[in-house]
């Protein structure tokens, strides 16, 4: 079957590509000029040059295909540099809903996030408008809605929460802040997040192409749930380090991110506590078990890429 896909060069997308190629698809992607060399098994994929801003670009890669996937997705905007959410979330999200209904592919599927609502921030509002749109496209439609996403980035300057928060904060020589909201440190790191493996997001979307029970069907996705402290202390440990935790107001870190969070070398933004406080579990068992998906854990060994 031939995958118009969209987002094939960043993280999501890479290992998306070698699980459509590991079950006799073929990837047909959209990549920027001068990106071709961030795009993995790219000899095995039909590259379309262009942009998605560009709808002859988009209506390019989708012609001639079976299924749609988009998966672009950015972790923070630069409204300077033309990158928003608004731009690549639901604009571009739309503008290829829109060829996918006039080129007659009737198969889309989307990458949202869990959590999307709309009245949250402006990466939460985004995500939740393409889904509507998409909603009511009238298109086979089928939306995951991952948690936190962990896995080996592989290079290209994939942006990776692990590898991140390795690099940006565990590395620091001082202690890792266990945020709270308010002023009371008893408060500290009560929010949870489900980590689930690069690898089984793929899995998903790749079985969900021919699985009609997913038709019209909106699934979060996540393992099991852990603390902040907790996943601070895993990955940590999985590069053999130990790490003190303290407790940390999250307002001081939003006031400061509100002055520094539109600089690239600022580790993070305003909107990106917010929704880090405010936590994001979800129970996935029983789409593992129809997926018939093996459940990748957290733990130590499978955050081994983090020696690197």
């Amino acid at each position: 079957m031939k995958v118009a896909l969209f987002g094939g060069t960043g993280f999501v997308g890479s290992y998306i590509i070698d699980e459509l190629l590991n079950n006799g698809h073929e990837p047909v992607v959209l990549v920027r000029e001068g990106s071709k060399s961030k795009l993995n098994n790219s000899e095995k994929c039909k590259i379309i040059s262009g942009d998605v801003s560009d709808v002859k670009s988009i209506e390019n890669t989708i012609a001639g295909t079976n299924a749609v996937i988009y998966c672009i997705g950015i972790i923070r905007e630069f409204p300077r540099k033309g990158v928003t959410f608004e731009k690549l979330h639901f604009q571009a999200a739309k503008e290829c809903i829109d060829v996918a209904k006039a080129s007659g592919v009737k198969r889309f599927i989307m990458m949202s996030a869990n959590g999307v609502k709309v009245d949250g921030t402006s990466y939460q509002h985004t995500k939740y408008l393409a889904e509507e749109y998409l909603k009511f496209s009238n298109i086979d439609w089928t939306i995951f809605r991952p948690s936190l996403i962990f896995g080996d980035p592989r290079g290209g300057d994939r942006p990776e929460f692990c590898t991140q928060l390795k690099k940006d904060m565990l590395s620091l020589p001082f202690p890792a802040p266990n945020f709270h909201s308010g002023l009371n440190p008893m408060n500290a790191g009560k929010f949870a997040m489900s980590p689930i493996h690069i690898k089984n997001v793929a899995e998903f979307f790749v079985k969900s192409i021919e699985l009609k029970e997913s038709i019209k069907k909106t699934y979060s996705l996540g393992g099991e749930a852990y603390y902040w402290k907790d996943i601070i202390m895993t990955i940590a440990k999985s590069y053999g380090k130990k790490k003190w935790i303290v407790p940390a107001p999250a307002i001081a870190v939003k006031i400061i991110a509100a002055f520094l969070g539109r600089f690239s070398w600022f580790p993070i933004t305003k909107d990106q506590i917010t929704m880090l406080l405010e936590g994001n579990v979800c129970e996935s068992k029983d789409y593992f078990d129809k997926f018939e998906i093996e459940l990748i854990p957290f733990d130590t060994q499978t955050l081994a890429y983090l020696n690197k």
